[in-house]
C-alpha cells in the first residue's frame, strides 16, 4: 500500500478548495462517504496513494428535506438512518428497500446511497431504484452546483461523470403525488449480502380508475450501466397494469438487457430473470399505488 492522507472538510466550499488544490498539484483524491467499498478496494485492487476527502462532516451532504414537491437527500446520509425514516419508507418504499438490501446492519450504519452510486458498479442496487423514481444528482463543482439525471451519471464500470474537482452533494427526488409508488427487486444466489445477478426498479402512477398514466422502468446488472427501459414503461402506460401489460414490460426489459455470462449466470438466464423481476416489481408498484 502507498501513502495516504485524510481530510475532513466541514463545508462544501472547503471540500471544493481541497479538491482544486489537489488537482493543481497532480495529487489523486477520492471522496469518502461511508467507505464500505473504498476500504475494501484500497486493500485489494486499488492500492495507489491518494488523499481521502470525507464528506460525512459537510452539512449539505447530510441534509434531508422533505418538501411538498421535492425531497432532497444528502449523499452522505447513512442507509440505516434512511431505513428508519417512516415518512421516507412510506413515500419511496422501493428506493428505501434498495438501500436496505446493501450489506449487513453494521455496514448500513456507514454505507450511503451516494456512495453506492459513485462506486458505479453495474450491480449497484440503489441505482435502478434512483432512476425509476426520477432522482436527479446534485453535484458540487467550482462553477457552482449542477444537476445530472441519475441515468446519465454512471458512464461505465466504475466510472461516472464526476470530475476530479467535483463531488456528489445529494439527490433531488420528485415527491410522489396521488397514486404514485415505486418498487425494486433483485435476484441474488444467496439469501443475504450478495451482489445482484440482476435487478429491476419500477415507478408508476395510476389515475382514480386504476389506469397507468406514467411509468419509469430501470434495470441493473445486465449491462455496463443501469438501463432505462422506455418500451417497458410504454407497455404499462394506458393499461390497468394487468398481466398482459406486465408481460409486455417484462419482454421489453429482457430485450434491452445486454448482460455477460460469468460464474453468476449466463446471458440467457439474466435476460430471462430481469424480465421476471420487472413484472413482479411492476405488480408491487401497482398495488402500492392503488392503495394510496
Amino acid at each position: 500500500m502507498g501513502g495516504f492522507a485524510y481530510l475532513a472538510p466541514t463545508s462544501a466550499a472547503d471540500a471544493l478548495a481541497a479538491l482544486s488544490q489537489a488537482a493543481s498539484a497532480g495529487t489523486r483524491t477520492q471522496m469518502l462517504a461511508g467507505g464500505t467499498d473504498v476500504l475494501v478496494q484500497m486493500r485489494s485492487v486499488d492500492k495507489g496513494p491518494r488523499t481521502f476527502v470525507d464528506v460525512k462532516h459537510i452539512a449539505e451532504a447530510n441534509a434531508l428535506h422533505i418538501g411538498d414537491d421535492e425531497v432532497f437527500m444528502g449523499a452522505a446520509i447513512a442507509s440505516a438512518e434512511l431505513n428508519e425514516n417512516a415518512e421516507l419508507k412510506s413515500m419511496l418504499p422501493g428506493l428505501i428497500e434498495a438501500a436496505d438490501l446493501i450489506g449487513s446492519t453494521q455496514i448500513q450504519g456507514r454505507a450511503t446511497i451516494g456512495g453506492n452510486l459513485c462506486n458505479s458498479s453495474p450491480a449497484g442496487d440503489t441505482i435502478p431504484a434512483l432512476i425509476a423514481c426520477g432522482a436527479v444528482c446534485v453535484i458540487a463543482s467550482p462553477g457552482g452546483n449542477k444537476e445530472v439525471p441519475t441515468e446519465d451519471f454512471v458512464t461505465g464500470v466504475g466510472t461516472n461523470v464526476l470530475q476530479p474537482t467535483e463531488f456528489l452533494v445529494g439527490f433531488k427526488i420528485p415527491r410522489p403525488k396521488g397514486k404514485t409508488a415505486d418498487a425494486y427487486l433483485r435476484f441474488i444466489p444467496r439469501t443475504e449480502m450478495d451482489i445482484a445477478v440482476c435487478g429491476a426498479g419500477v415507478a408508476l402512477t395510476l389515475d382514480d380508475g386504476g389506469t397507468c398514466t406514467a411509468a419509469k422502468v430501470s434495470i441493473g446488472a445486465v449491462a455496463i450501466t443501469a438501463l432505462v427501459v422506455p418500451d417497458a414503461a410504454a407497455a404499462l402506460i394506458g393499461t390497468k397494469v394487468d398481466d398482459a401489460a406486465l408481460a409486455a414490460a417484462a419482454a421489453a426489459s429482457s430485450a434491452l438487457a445486454k448482460p455477460i455470462t460469468d460464474k453468476r449466470g449466463t446471458v440467457e438466464y439474466r435476460k430471462k430473470v430481469v424480465g421476471v423481476l420487472t413484472k413482479r416489481a411492476g405488480a408491487i408498484a401497482r398495488d402500492r399505488a392503488a392503495a394510496r
